[in-house]
């Protein structure tokens, strides 16, 4: 699994109207981990960025990966 960035998780949290504490009862993540992860002060361990990415996932984000034009999030589509 791929790891996601910073402003991945920002903007995934946007596309979902999720404060932080939303994202931290979803994935097991403490609020500080994710504050700090978003700002760039730290890089989480391997499991934590699977725990949001998953709960980010999991609630209808899609990561796009590197692709020429920078990687993203998009809402899942329900179709």
């Amino acid at each position: 699994m791929k790891d996601i960035s910073p402003a991945q998780c920002r903007a995934a949290r946007s596309l979902l109207s999720w404060r932080q504490d939303e994202l931290e009862a979803s994935s097991g993540v403490t609020k500080k981990t994710i504050a700090d992860f978003e700002r760039g002060a730290r890089t989480p361990r391997e499991a934590t960025l699977t725990a949001i990415r998953l709960a980010l996932e999991a609630a209808g984000i899609e990561f796009i990966d590197e692709n020429g034009g920078g990687p993203g999030v998009r809402m899942r589509s329900s179709g």
